[in-house]
């Protein structure tokens, strides 16, 4: 009889003993045991399991006990994830030490394997139940939750965000029209992701949706079913639009063919789980595309964009002495419906709208690019700063984070991979002339005070 024949055989015959075990010993637990035990045994059967089927059913319910923990619990189990399912540190030191002697493709393969925590395993035969790559994703916002508390529970989140970086590659989404012809359960989910503009009701959402000047596109991937992965709301417009009250106000549609401009006034990322994984580039440079088809009298694409880091920037700059505001000014910000008296409007755009020049221009992120991240989002996109627009957005929101200011980046097809290139390689901020012209008018003024 050939041996390596018999061999072959006695070793399947034990590998399947072995998965049987385990899966025997996790059903035997029994609704006796806590969710907490019971998926910890499902996960150690899962990943002595080479059957389809029991995979599937055990990862299944695996999920299902995960739902029914409690926060304490589930940093049980994360960390449980993080310190027993870690790259074998024995496999990663002999697999670098042969990699040492002879650095071939075969012995780099064996490292790169060695190295890759077994937790990533895991998550893929997790993935195998019907249902179950959305709740990995909200498996993930749970842990995204618990890391400021938990840091060691970090590499857990880079074995996500890097399975999640394959699993959601752009070649898998789907780009999808939403209207109010729609099913209603995308457009109830529209209502609650919506993170920008709230929609107080299905009213609200008829006027975004309904008129046939508006538009609304959203990613969706296969395997996450009816649940947008990010949507952005557009208006079409003639001329480019300086404040969000008479987008979401608006009464009077546009007939398309009279349109000049696309105005992207909301941009929502739906789901926390896969922070870190890009989606909104994507988006808006295949929506340009998609609207220069549809309706080639377009000529302008912008943003009418939040400042959400505006208001706290100036108070933090005040704070340290490097901002000296009026007391007019003072005194207005600190009081409510300053915003509608036309004399303290003027004072206050004479002094703020520098400032937000400054801001934008000057105030950098600890990595080195713009504070602001509605900033570095659309400049990364290749987009340049347009205008900035005083009392742009006066709801509430709008005059907490930012002194009611709004800004318009402008999409131009034909600049966006120049300006890409070079906000990517130098930190370029391209902007308007009339914005660095605000800038040097504040540093002027600044110049003065000193002097004086």
């Amino acid at each position: 009889m050939n041996m390596k024949f018999l061999q072959d055989l006695l070793s399947r015959a034990a590998r399947r003993a072995r998965e049987q075990t385990s899966i025997a010993t996790y059903r035997r637990g029994g609704s006796g045991e806590s969710p907490l035990t019971q998926l910890s045994a499902a996960c150690h059967a899962l990943m002595n399991s080479n059957g389809e089927a029991s995979s599937i059913l055990v990862a299944q319910q695996a999920l299902e006990r995960y739902a029914e923990l409690s926060e304490e619990e589930r940093v049980a189990f994360f960390t449980l994830l993080a310190d027993q399912y870690a790259a074998d540190p024995d496999a990663v030191h002999g697999a670098y030490e042969a990699y040492r002697e002879d650095s071939g493709n075969a012995n780099l393969q064996r490292l790169f394997a060695a190295c890759e925590p077994a937790r990533q395993n895991l998550l893929r035969r997790l993935n195998l139940s019907p249902g179950a790559t959305i709740e990995l994703v909200r498996m993930r916002a749970d842990l995204l939750g618990l890391l400021k508390q938990h840091p060691e529970l970090a590499p857990l989140d880079a074995d996500f965000a890097h399975l999640f970086a394959s699993w959601f590659n752009r070649g898998f989404l789907v780009l999808e029209n939403i209207d109010w012809n729609t099913p209603a359960a995308v457009l109830e989910k529209v209502i609650q992701y919506e993170a920008v503009h709230e929609i107080h009701d299905w009213d609200d959402l008829r006027r975004r949706l309904g008129p046939q000047d508006r538009r609304c596109y959203a990613f969706f991937h296969p395997a996450a079913g009816d649940e947008p992965l990010i949507f952005v709301e557009v208006a079409l417009c003639r001329g480019i639009p300086d404040n969000i009250q008479g987008i979401l106000a608006s009464s009077q549609a546009l007939h398309p063919d009279e349109a000049d401009t696309a105005v992207f006034y909301s941009i929502s990322n739906c789901q926390r789980g896969l922070k870190g994984v890009s989606f909104g580039n994507f988006l808006i440079k295949q929506v340009v595309q998609e609207l220069k088809r549809e309706l080639p009298n377009l000529k302008e694409f912008v943003t009418l964009s939040p400042v959400p880091g505006f208001a706290g920037w100036l108070e933090a700059q005040c704070s340290e002495g490097q901002v000296t505001l009026s007391e007019q000014t003072e005194s207005a910000l600190k009081e409510q419906g300053w915003n509608t008296d036309e004399e303290r409007c003027k004072t206050l755009n004479t002094e703020l709208m520098p400032l937000a020049a400054r801001y934008f221009l000057e105030a950098k992120h600890r990595s080195g690019q713009p504070l602001d991240p509605v900033a570095r989002f659309h400049l990364g996109n290749g987009a340049s700063l347009y205008r900035l627009n005083w009392l742009g957005d006066t709801s509430a929101k709008g005059l907490r984070q930012a002194h009611g200011l709004m800004v318009n980046y402008r999409y131009q097809p034909d600049q966006i991979e120049q300006n890409h290139e070079a906000y990517s390689r130098e930190g370029s901020v391209i902007c308007s002339s009339d914005i660095r012209r605000l800038a040097t008018r504040n540093k002027s003024r600044r110049h003065e005070r000193v002097d004086a």
